[in-house]
């Protein structure tokens, strides 16, 4: 179960802020959601950085949200295919939510993900 289901939005805020100086300090800028999305794309693709086509950057960022939602039941992965690439399958649909509820659900997934792989 993921560890920070009860903070206040101040707690929030703050582990946010936390993991983007972590982010600033080892990539010498902020990154925005999609080049996280990327990063944990790329991590869970596990065969280095690249270089990557458009369309295969599509893919990682699809691999990073399945498996950012799959730390909250929503997608399992289903199989790895001969290539190397993660698939994932949805298992509960995620909830439908306006931009800012998806943007912030997004944020909370990212920190539990990293959080996790920072434990490893």
């Amino acid at each position: 179960m993921p560890l920070h289901v009860d903070e206040t939005e101040a707690q929030f805020e703050a582990r946010w802020w936390e993991l983007m100086n972590e982010m600033r300090a080892r990539f010498g800028k902020k990154p925005d959601l999609n080049a996280l999305l990327l990063l944990i794309g790329v991590q869970e693709l596990g065969q280095g950085a690249g270089p990557f086509t458009k369309e295969q950057k599509q893919d990682l960022m699809h691999i990073a949200t399945c498996r950012l939602f799959s730390l909250s039941g929503h997608y399992a992965l289903d199989h790895v295919d001969e290539e190397g690439w993660p698939h994932y399958t949805l298992v509960k649909p995620v909830p439908f939510a306006n931009l800012k509820e998806q943007e912030r659900m997004l944020k909370w997934h990212i920190l539990e993900y990293f959080e996790a792989f920072m434990k490893e």
